[in-house]
């Protein structure tokens, strides 16, 4: 079997910290609310497509005219269920932002889909529009966890979709959720290497968490839900995705994100690395420099007070906060350590960590979670595994 990714040696900074722009657009509308989801999504009878468009086109126009001159990274269209845009309202929406902005030479642009039949059938619309890469919402190959899961389609659905998609862009990639009811190790081992015989490039694999507020939250609260694996297996199921994925030549570059070398998801790295970028839709955030200052951007999540706001304002509809330095630290330490590259222990101090945090650093080395390479921080497999355990005893570590 292969090393594990995660413990690869340490890359020159230029490759790692190159954090970006990127611009998030929400789309906040689904066919049917999963009973999992606590994104911001809403099922609507009807929606008026091109009122949305130039919604969008007159807020991309207003965040423009505040970061004029900047070059993009990658565009992520996400819900929801993008995949109920028209092709006519993306490429409307991309006609916008490449009036506002420079493109840089590798652009990605994706769009999450689901694979039903209606869906299918926009995706060579989708490419035309600028489209290069796809992330599907599979979530299981199994169509009794798939009616579980609420979920629209089947297990041949999103087979042929993969198919058809795979003619289409330059990219794929694929969610699954692992830890559903009654699965056992062997039906997972099953199902994930049916998945990399797809001959996929990228897998976002999840274990299914319950979410307060969630229709499977209140049925869990009432004493439903039988059948979910306890943490131990749990933790198992997951050990037997990395070795899988490893094996099959998917390494694992984040927690729960695997990808051949190169196609690794740009703009969830942008995230990770605590780049620049822009959200724009209902409930859509951000994080942006300007003006000497990180700021926090935050939209209104309701679709109808977004949609009024963002017809009657010619400035961005949002909420702005300034993050004080400690807040951008831990911000960056919690979403860096994700990544298998991890921070840099220099930006994360200039950031405005507290003095003691190299440290607590130090001590999670000695423990074995972390490892300092020069000026690159990153967990150890052990580390990555106990994450949110590492990441209290680093942050709550200075109170």
């Amino acid at each position: 079997m292969r090393s594990p990714s995660w413990l690869q040696a340490a890359l020159p900074i230029a490759d790692w910290q190159n954090a970006g722009f990127g611009l998030y657009l929400h789309w906040p509308f689904c066919q049917s609310k999963c009973p999992y989801c606590d994104f911001n999504s809403h099922v609507a009878a009807s929606i008026d497509q091109p009122r949305w468009a130039e919604a969008y086109r007159r807020q991309i126009r207003a965040a423009a005219a505040l970061l004029p001159g900047r070059k993009l990274d990658s565009i992520y269209f996400g819900g929801g269920t993008p995949s109920l845009m028209t092709p006519a309202t993306v490429r409307a929406v991309m006609d916008e932002i490449r009036q506002a902005w420079a493109f840089s030479n590798d652009l990605e642009v994706t769009l999450e889909a689901n694979p039903t039949s209606v869906e299918i059938g926009r995706f060579e619309g989708y490419r035309e529009a600028g489209i290069n890469r796809l992330s599907l919402g599979v979530q299981s190959l199994r169509d009794a966890d798939l009616q579980r899961l609420g979920r629209l389609h089947t297990a041949r659905d999103a087979r042929e979709a993969f198919g058809v998609a795979q003619q289409v862009f330059e990219r794929i990639s694929f969610d699954l959720i692992y830890a559903r009811q009654d699965q056992s190790i062997p039906d997972w081992r099953n199902e994930l290497q049916e998945a990399l015989e797809l001959a996929i490039d990228h897998l976002s694999l999840y274990q299914l968490t319950i979410e307060p507020g969630t229709a499977f939250g209140h049925r869990h609260a009432a004493g439903g839900l039988s059948g979910l694996p306890d943490e131990d297996l749990a933790g198992d199921m997951y050990d037997l995705t990395v070795e899988t994925c490893l094996a099959s030549g998917l390494d694992l570059y984040e927690v729960s994100n695997f990808a051949r070398p190169g196609a690794e998801s740009r703009h969830n790295i942008l995230y990770w690395s605590g780049g620049d970028y822009l959200g724009i839709g209902p409930g859509a955030h951000g994080r942006l420099t300007f003006d000497g200052a990180r700021w926090a951007s935050v939209s209104a999540s309701n679709p109808s007070v977004w949609l009024a706001g963002a017809e009657s304002q010619s400035r961005p509809f949002w909420e702005t906060r300034s993050l004080a330095g400690q807040e951008r630290a831990e911000e960056y330490l919690m979403m860096g350590l994700r990544h298998r590259h991890g921070i840099s222990l220099n930006r994360l101090m200039n950031m405005g960590a507290d003095t003691g945090m190299p440290r607590r650093i130090g001590e999670m080395e000695t423990a074995g979670m972390l490892i300092q390479d020069g000026d690159q921080v990153r967990t150890t497999v052990q580390g990555r595994n106990l994450l949110n355990a590492v990441l209290r005893e680093l942050i709550l570590g200075n109170e």
